[in-house]
């Protein structure tokens, strides 16, 4: 026969009446399906495995896109790197031609311009203080690409003397936009750090990466105004080595004035 005690053990005891020694208790922990969980709570849990399964999700999305994104990239800079060496090719074919035929070889006009302010503000006429606020060169050694047309020609001339100007190559322009490229982001300058960059400010015009940028600025492009508009102008250093000792003379008198036409690739890369 058994008995219980108040504080819930059941004795046992004999037909003689003595209680036997063993206790078994029969409280047991309670079950997670046992315990009340409150409303509140449980719609909080919902609501967070919804957000983690949504943002698992955008997640998933995002990876997808981002690789869709850099085969795109790849195939556009195997395509560029292609098209710069058929351009090559084909500036050597018809140099050999007219080697051949014992004519001169006359290379097509150049479309692509970089400008480097090289002198300050000292007696400066109004004229060329606007024109070099308008080509972006507010400060020494800034540097910017421009396209060839006569007024770009015309304004050049008038602020000669405080620039040096010439012909960039392909090496230049992807020198300049990797090591010293920055963007114009909400009127704020921005490293190039991310192709993202360039497309969240460039991609309706096609110009998805910095590959594209590079190209459209070398080839002059129908967008360059977009493209050259959003690079900022390049802050270089001091040429390594110092400029010329006659450097406010014009390039062909020995100083570094003026339009230098390829050799303005040498003075970048001092100055890069």
């Amino acid at each position: 026969m058994g008995a219980t005690s108040r504080t819930g053990a059941l004795f046992h005891t004999t037909p003689c009446g003595i209680v036997d020694c063993e206790l078994i208790c029969f409280y047991s922990v309670p079950t997670n399906d046992q315990i009340l969980v409150p409303e509140t709570l449980l719609k909080k849990r919902k609501s967070q495995e919804k957000a983690r399964a949504e943002r698992t999700d955008a997640i998933e999305k995002k990876k997808a896109a981002n690789k869709e994104k850099r085969q795109v990239i790849f195939k556009r800079a195997e395509k560029y790197v292609q098209e710069y060496r058929d351009a090559e090719r084909e500036k050597v074919r018809l140099h050999r031609v007219a080697k051949s035929e014992d004519s001169a070889f006359v290379p097509a006009e150049a479309k692509l311009i970089f400008v480097v302010r090289i002198k300050g503000i000292n007696k400066m006429p109004p004229k060329p203080r606007k024109i070099l606020q308008l080509l972006r060169l507010l400060q020494i050694n800034n540097g910017v690409f421009v396209k060839v047309t006569k007024a770009i020609t015309e304004m050049l001339k008038v602020v000669e003397p405080w620039i040096a100007y010439g012909y960039p190559n392909l090496k230049t322009v992807k020198e300049l936009v990797y090591k010293r490229g920055y963007g114009k982001v909400n009127k704020q300058r921005v490293a190039l750090t991310d192709n993202a960059i360039v497309e969240e400010n460039l991609g309706k015009y096609g110009i998805v990466c910095v590959e594209d940028l590079i190209h459209e600025i070398y080839t002059v492009g129908p967008n360059f105004k977009q493209a050259s508009n959003f690079l900022w102008p390049f802050k270089l250093s001091n040429p390594t080595g110092g400029f010329r000792p006659r450097k406010f003379k014009h390039f062909i008198e020995g100083g570094d004035l003026g339009n230098r036409e390829e050799a303005i690739n040498a003075l970048v890369r001092q100055m890069n």
